[in-house]
């Protein structure tokens, strides 16, 4: 099985979209190397912009870029670019809806041994709660950079959040990607499970044991976190028995936007599978995994015990 971090998508898209479109900037916060965006400093000088370790500085350089036509993307980790510049993303960025887009590496507990400091598992809930915002994660290598392209197209601000470890290729190279409209991995009866990101192929993993026991299951790639596809989460509900999967915290990410459609709708029971309000800490990305309960078997576990 093949497999990427996402990040590396971003750098090999993002140069892809800078030689094609002149306007396409890189303001990097001094991570290039992490990030993946050295070919694009090496290749396109002239629409790269380092501004050193100041987070906040860069997002207001590329609100500024933002104003004269640019489409620049503020290339960080995902704990900083969502903690460190919130004030100036919702001031500078969401407030005026600027056409800037905040790509960020190292999401969830990907950064794994570096422990909870670079650890973003609150970033794309902190991301969703800002008008304007439209919040992306990619599950696998061909399907973020898709989603980037999408990114950069679309008018106004956007998050992308990447990993820092390898995921498995999920997707063909032609598959296409809207933003707002979940992907269909797998229809059925019994269960619906909705994931995003990295955790995608954990639920498919789930899934095929599942079947390989009886139990249909429905499988939704949840890629925009905001906003949400409801016509997806809607079609779960018709099933009633739903379980998220996320590789975030359980508050104000995927299973929290679900749960608030559910309780709208008033009728079916939800399961959330990631992190449990606490930070992460310091272990082999797979580990932290197992410690948060973000495996196949807690998603079977749940299955069993919704079916039950």
């Amino acid at each position: 099985m093949e497999m990427i971090p996402t990040r590396n998508a971003y750098g090999d898209e993002i140069l892809a979209l800078g030689k094609e479109n002149a306007n396409i900037y890189v303001v990097d916060i001094d991570i290039g190397k992490s990030c993946k965006t050295t070919e694009f400093k090496n290749q396109l000088p002239e629409q790269h912009i380092n501004v050193g370790i100041a987070e906040q500085n860069g997002c207001g350089v590329a609100a500024g870029l933002a104003t004269t036509g640019k489409i620049p993307f503020v290339t960080t980790y995902a704990v900083f670019g969502t903690l460190r510049m919130a004030e100036q993303i919702r001031q500078e960025v969401c407030y005026p809806n600027l056409n800037v887009k905040i790509a960020c590496s190292h999401g969830g507990l990907t950064p794994a041994d570096d422990g909870a400091s670079h650890q973003g598992i609150e970033d794309m809930g902190v991301m969703r709660t800002l008008p304007n915002m439209t919040v992306i994660v990619g599950a696998d290598y061909y399907s973020t950079r898709k989603l980037i392209r999408a990114a950069a197209e679309h008018m106004g601000p956007v998050y992308l959040r990447f990993t820092r470890d390898a995921v498995p290729i999920i997707y063909s190279e032609d598959e296409t990607f809207e933003i707002g409209k979940a992907k269909k991995l797998c229809d059925g009866k019994d269960i619906a499970i909705i994931a995003n990101g990295d955790t995608v192929c954990i639920a498919m993993e789930a899934v095929h044991s599942l079947k390989e026991q009886g139990i249909s299951v429905k499988l939704f790639d949840m890629h925009t976190l905001k906003p949400i596809d409801r016509e997806a989460v809607m079609e779960c509900i018709e099933i009633g028995k739903i379980i998220t999967v996320e590789d975030h915290t359980i508050i104000n990410g995927l299973g929290s936007s679900v749960s608030e459609i559910v309780a709208e709708a008033g009728r079916g029971t939800l399961r959330r599978v990631g992190i449990q309000d606490c930070f992460g800490q310091s272990a082999p990305y797979e580990r932290l995994l197992e410690i948060y309960g973000i495996t196949k078997e807690n998603i079977i576990n749940q299955a069993k015990e919704l079916l039950e």
